[in-house]
This record gives structure tokens, C-alpha cells and sequence, in this order.
């Protein structure tokens, strides 16, 4: 087990004040970048830095790796934070006691830009989705506070190929029946 104790300090989100939201920093006695590039290797979409750190969302959560803390955003409460902050160094342990069986992935990559998902998005401005244009769409798209699927003129046949490339770059798949474009 490479975790065994850590704490746990919860509290409201600073740049939201009076905000129902809270951040979890989990403080380790332990130094975990070396299960970082595993986690990498294993956690869909995650984005590795060689600092090293590690983002991921999970659940619309942003959860973010360094080597002496792991940071976990919107919580509900202390409860919730306790929860997933115990998943979390579960799935630290777990991950790092699999590691023999896991090819681990030092390959750096980056979140994918509002403009370089706007190029692939309809522009119509159509404000299906609930925003007033497709790039502050495509910007809420690169930060996870949108989900390709709220995009709806993306599932009209003429934006196929362009819906298969933002999937590709969100590293997301695409609903039943839709191949993703590198299957």
C-alpha cells in the first residue's frame, strides 16, 4: 500500500463565495509521483505533466495530483469530500499495486483549447445547448463545464466527421451506435 494516513482539509470554494460548493485537499505523508505515470496510463482523459501532476475529472469533479496532495473540487459537503477522497487514495493503492501489470505512460498531453474545438463545432449559433454562440460552447467544452452531447446539431448527418473529431480530442465516447473516429 502506498497510501496508509493522510488528511483531509475541506472548505468553500474561495473564488465563489457563499457558494454550496466545496474543494478537498487531501495532505499525503507520502510522495506519490511514482504511481502518477500509471495513473496516466489507466485514467480516461487524464492530463499528465511532467512537474509531476496529473489532472482528471471524474463526475464533473476536477481531481488534480501532485506528489505530496491530491486536490478534489465540487463537493457537496464534508461528508462527500470524506467519500471521494477515500476512492481516491483506493484508487491510488490499488492502481500502484497493480503497477507490474500496468505499462506506465509518461506522454504529456494537454487539454484541447475553446478555438481548436470551435473549428469542429456547427457554428450556427443555434443556442440549443443553452449558450448564446458555439464558441463560448466550445470554451465551456475545454474546461468540462459542457459535454459535447449538449451540442444537439452535432448529431445531424452533415457533422458526423466533425463530431468524431471533438470526441477524439475530448477523449470521450460518443453515444451508442456512433463509432469514434479512431475504433
Amino acid at each position: 500500500m502506498l497510501v496508509e494516513e493522510y488528511n483531509l482539509d475541506v472548505e468553500t470554494i474561495p473564488c465563489e463565495p457563499g457558494a454550496a460548493k466545496f474543494a478537498a485537499t487531501v495532505r499525503l505523508n507520502v510522495d506519490i509521483s511514482p504511481v502518477l505515470p500509471y495513473l496516466n496510463r489507466t485514467l480516461r482523459g487524464a492530463i499528465y505533466t511532467s512537474a509531476p501532476s496529473l489532472g482528471w475529472k471524474k463526475d464533473k469533479r476536477n481531481i488534480a495530483f501532485w506528489p505530496f496532495k491530491i486536490s478534489i473540487g465540487d463537493l457537496a459537503d464534508r461528508a462527500e469530500a470524506e467519500r471521494v477522497a477515500r476512492e481516491i487514495v483506493d484508487l491510488v493503492n490499488s492502481t500502484w499495486e497493480r503497477r507490474e501489470q500496468i505499462e506506465p505512460s509518461y506522454e504529456t498531453r494537454r487539454r484541447p483549447t475553446g478555438l481548436e474545438l470551435y473549428k469542429f463545432l456547427p457554428r450556427t449559433n443555434c443556442k440549443a445547448c443553452g449558450e448564446a454562440t458555439c464558441f463560448v460552447f466550445a470554451n465551456k467544452l475545454a474546461v468540462g463545464q459542457a459535454r459535447l452531447v449538449d451540442c444537439t446539431a452535432l448529431e445531424e448527418p452533415q457533422y458526423t466527421e466533425q463530431r468524431a473529431k471533438l470526441a477524439e480530442l475530448l477523449d470521450v465516447d460518443l453515444p451508442t451506435g456512433v463509432q469514434r473516429a479512431n475504433s
